[in-house]
C-alpha cells in the first residue's frame, strides 16, 4: 500500500515537475513566455513596468529567479547589460549562461535597425548590435515567439507541439492586428520621442520620426537641445510621447511651446499581462501617433 501511495503521489506531482521555470527580464518577455508556454511554464518577472530596464539594481528576488531557472528571457543586444550579466554569474546556474540553451535573448532571433558596430561613450547610450526595443514591433514579435516555442522544445520537448501551436497563434494574433494599426496610423503627423525606443514599430506603421528629446541616446534633454528641436519643429504638427520614467520637463517644454498633444505611454504591460494587454499597449501608441498637434 504505501507503494501505491507513493506512485499516486509522484503521478500527481509529474504535471508540476515538468514546468520550465522562466527568468523573464521584462513584462513583455514574460507575457510572450507565457503566450508560448501556456501551462507548462512557471514566469517570474525580474523588472517592473514602470522602471527603465536599461538600469536596474539587482535584487534578491532576482537571484532567487536566477538560481531556480530553466531558461532566462531576456530582451537583449545589450539591453540588460549593466546587471543582468553579473547577476547571471553570480546566480551559480550554469545552464542559463550565454551559449547556453537556458539563455534566450529575444533581439537576437530578429534583423535589428541602426547597428553601429564602431559605436563610442560619445554617440550616448547606444547599442553596437543595434537598436533592442523589438518588443514594441508586434511583427518581430511573431518571430521571436516562433524562436522562443523552438527554444523551450529543446528544453521540454514532451511539450513541443504546445509550444510550436501556442507561437503560431501569437504570430497570427500580431499579424492580423499589425494590418489594422496600420491603416489606423495612415496620415499620423509625426512624433517626437524622448528615447529612441518606438523605432520599429514607427516604421512598421509609416510614421516618421520628427527628433528625440535627449540629445543622444541615454543623456537628459538640455534646454539648448530643447529650444534647437523647438525652433525646428515650430509650425508643423506633430505629438510628444515620453515614457513614465522619463521627467516631465522636456515633455512639458514642448507642449507649451508647440501646442502639440503629450502622451506619457509604457513601453511594457502590467505585471501578470498577457496577449490582450500587449495588443491594449500597442493600441495606446496608435492611437497617441494618430492625434494631431496644432500648428
Amino acid at each position: 500500500m504505501p507503494r501505491v501511495v507513493l506512485l499516486l503521489v509522484l503521478l500527481l506531482l509529474a504535471p508540476l515537475a515538468s514546468a520550465l521555470n522562466i527568468a523573464a527580464t521584462s513584462t513583455n518577455m514574460a507575457m510572450l513566455s507565457e503566450a508560448v508556454g501556456g501551462e507548462h511554464v512557471s514566469v517570474t518577472v525580474m523588472a517592473p513596468p514602470d522602471r527603465d530596464i536599461h538600469h536596474l539594481d539587482v535584487r534578491p528576488n532576482m537571484m532567487v529567479a536566477l538560481r531556480r531557472a530553466d531558461i532566462v528571457v531576456s530582451v537583449g543586444a545589450e539591453l540588460e547589460v549593466g546587471w543582468l550579466p553579473p547577476a547571471i554569474q553570480s546566480a551559480g546556474n550554469s545552464g542559463i549562461n550565454p551559449g547556453r540553451q537556458g539563455y534566450f535573448e529575444a533581439a537576437a532571433q530578429v534583423p535589428l535597425m541602426d547597428q553601429k558596430p564602431d559605436a563610442d561613450r560619445s554617440m550616448g547610450d547606444v547599442h553596437p548590435m543595434g537598436n533592442p526595443h523589438v518588443y514594441l514591433d508586434p511583427l518581430r514579435m511573431g518571430d521571436i515567439a516562433e524562436a522562443l516555442a523552438a527554444r523551450m522544445a529543446a528544453l521540454a520537448p514532451e511539450h513541443a507541439a504546445v509550444f510550436k501551436a501556442n507561437a503560431a497563434a501569437f504570430r497570427e494574433t500580431m499579424v492580423r492586428h499589425a494590418a489594422d494599426w496600420r491603416t489606423q496610423a495612415v496620415g499620423a503627423p509625426g512624433v517626437v520621442l524622448f528615447h529612441h525606443d518606438a523605432g520599429y514599430l514607427l516604421r512598421l506603421l509609416d510614421v516618421p520620426v520628427l527628433g528625440y528629446l535627449e540629445p543622444v541616446p541615454g543623456v537628459p534633454p538640455t534646454g539648448r537641445h530643447l529650444n534647437a528641436l523647438v525652433s525646428e519643429l515650430r509650425g508643423q504638427q506633430g505629438v510628444m510621447i515620453a515614457n513614465p520614467w522619463h521627467g516631465s520637463r522636456g515633455p512639458e517644454f514642448i507642449r507649451r511651446e508647440l501646442g502639440w498633444p503629450v502622451h506619457v505611454l509604457p513601453t511594457n504591460v502590467p505585471v501578470g499581462g498577457d496577449v490582450d494587454d500587449y495588443v491594449a499597449l500597442l493600441q495606446q501608441w496608435v492611437d497617441a501617433l494618430a492625434s494631431s498637434g496644432a500648428p
